[in-house]
């Protein structure tokens, strides 16, 4: 197995599974003792595949699934190049051929042969492996399912242009690494800078799901259409009172999108000051990134907002065109305002100053969407379509009338408390 000899695909996440399979598969004429010391080799590799698999929530052919994992997830310039556009020209191909080459030797490995040899029922547990479950701990079933399904493709390759065309196909539809396999992701700090890790359990809500709010909406739909074509698009806030689906529109347009190269990652404020190092690790991927930032406001005594208002817009570099802010608030003007502040401002003798420092940051924002709190009548429409959703059939006056209850008890008429009180209902019906 020429494992070493790759040219674009080295350092991978697993590279300890590869070597130590790749050199069981080229052991030929042991003797009985040989034999010992390579099954419990092979033991230990399988074990290491094993609890991959479940991390992954792997199924079928263990061996083939791994490959195509290391081919989903390795970042190298021919990937890259590839991820959203799919087949590119150049000599870069060449290379990539060169070690398509090599994947196909592992591919078509003598898995059952190495088996017999060793005297050993493991392997065949591995070709045929059935997960205990659908999901697993790192991956959901549609992308596990979407690395399965590319594994059986491969193996079934006839010739190393087969193999690429698959490949190559592959990163167009879905792209590579982490940013092709997931749709939304936070940031953590470490010593060496900010890490941008995935986010692999969120909730799939759609635009269809957040009833009425229909020109705020279509606004939200408009701009990122824009952006996702490549056209001029503007950072949004969007602004109003609290559980009116400004964070679920956001979602739900990551989820929209996705197929379309959108991503979306997850900011807080106390994390503003690695913005710039977030950026440089996107700015050129061939994917639309939203940086997400939910419930923005800042205190009078907060000067983080500093970083974003540069990197909105005033920094010396240009803001990449792939990366749009979408931001959330119950403020419209994001840095809080007292009436200290306007005794301040009378007594100020450049009032005006004063003034533009407080709005400056939301005026960066090229777009602002209102969602308001709804009237009753909206309120009544809000709690029949989620009823309706919820399969909950009762009378209507009835169901109404325990939506006005509900909304005395919580914090007014919202999309929010709508949905608490369905939850409550659809709880008590069923037991």
């Amino acid at each position: 197995m020429r494992v070493r000899e790759f040219i674009l695909y080295r350092n991978f996440q697993r590279q300890d599974i590869l070597d130590d399979f790749s050199a069981l598969l080229e052991v030929e004429n042991v003797t009985q003792e040989e034999a010992q010391v390579l099954r419990e080799k092979l033991s230990d590799v399988s074990h290491r595949l094993l609890r991959l698999a479940d991390d992954f929530g792997f199924a079928g052919n263990l061996w083939h699934c791994f490959l195509a994992y290391l081919l989903c997830n390795n970042e190298n310039p021919f990937s890259c190049a590839c991820e959203i556009r799919g087949h590119i020209e150049g000599s870069m191909n060449d290379f990539a051929m060169h070690d398509f080459g090599i994947f196909r030797e592992l591919f078509s490995a003598d898995m059952e042969g190495l088996g017999e040899m060793l005297g050993t029922d493991v392997i065949n547990v591995l070709l045929c492996y059935a997960p205990y479950k659908e999901n697993g701990k790192a991956f959901n079933k549609r992308i596990r399912d979407r690395i399965c399904e590319l594994a059986v493709k491969l193996a079934h390759a006839g010739s190393d242009d087969e193999f690429m065309e698959i490949v190559t196909g592959f990163y167009g539809d879905f792209g590579v690494g982490k940013f092709g396999l997931n749709k939304a992701f936070r940031v953590r700090h470490t010593e060496e800078g900010p890490v941008i890790e995935p986010i692999f359990n969120i909730r799939h809500v759609d635009l269809d799901d957040l009833v009425g709010y229909e020109k705020a909406k279509q606004q939200l739909i408009e701009n990122t259409e824009a952006f996702i074509e490549g056209l001029p698009a503007n950072n949004c806030l969007l602004y109003g009172d609290a559980g009116t689906g400004k964070s679920t529109s956001i979602k739900a347009i990551a989820n929209r999108y996705y197929e379309r190269g959108l991503r979306i990652i997850e900011l807080y404020k106390h994390q503003f000051r690695d913005l710039n190092d977030v950026i440089a690790q996107i700015k050129n991927r061939n994917y639309k990134f939203i940086l997400y930032m939910d419930d923005l406001s800042f205190e009078d005594f907060e000067v983080d907002y500093k970083y974003l208002k540069a990197v909105i817009e005033g920094g010396l570099e240009k803001k990449p065109e792939n990366i749009l802010i979408y931001a959330t608030s119950n403020r419209r003007h994001l840095i809080r305002e007292s009436f200290r502040d306007k005794q301040e401002r009378d007594e100020d003798l450049h009032t005006n100053d004063t003034v533009q420092e407080k709005l400056s940051l939301s005026a960066r924002f090229g777009m602002s969407i209102y969602f308001g709190r709804p009237d009753q009548k909206e309120y009544h429409e809000i709690v029949r379509a989620l009823a309706q959703r919820s399969g909950i059939e009762m009378d209507e006056r009835e169901l109404l009338l325990e939506a006005d209850r509900w909304e005395l008890r919580g914090a007014g008429k919202s999309g929010r408390t709508a949905e608490q009180c369905i939850k409550n209902l659809s709880a008590r019906l069923k037991k």
